[in-house]
């Protein structure tokens, strides 16, 4: 039974800067794409980063230069470098992980955990 387990969430000043992290429990395929999305209220869940098991990197547009994606293979963990926060940047952060979406593969969501941009 696999769990990400995510951590890092905080209230954090606007300017300020964040790691998230997301540890994958009871083990997980190195195939796995292992990401994050996150939600704000009242918002639908965005895309935020993804990290594939071949190292690609792929990051949502509008985060690109201030958010970091990497991933340690070995601690089956992924993790989110936020930097220049913004107060929109605001939500609950959740780690996904999944096998792409043509794959018979379960896919994984974790708990969430919230970050909260403001003075």
């Amino acid at each position: 039974q696999v769990q990400l387990v995510e951590s890092g969430g905080a209230d954090v000043q606007p300017g300020g800067s964040l790691t998230l992290s997301c540890v994958a429990q009871g083990g997980i395929s190195a195939v796995y794409n292992l990401g994050w999305y996150r939600q704000a209220p009242g918002q639908q869940r965005e895309f935020v980063a993804r990290i594939t098991g071949e190292g690609g990197i792929f990051y949502a547009d509008s985060l690109k230069g201030r958010f970091t994606i990497s991933r340690d293979k070995t601690k089956k963990a992924v993790y989110l470098h936020m930097n220049s926060l913004k107060p929109e940047d605001t939500a609950v952060y959740y780690c996904n992980a999944n096998a792409g979406p043509y794959s018979q593969l379960p896919a994984y969501w974790g708990q969430g955990t919230q970050v909260t941009v403001s003075s």
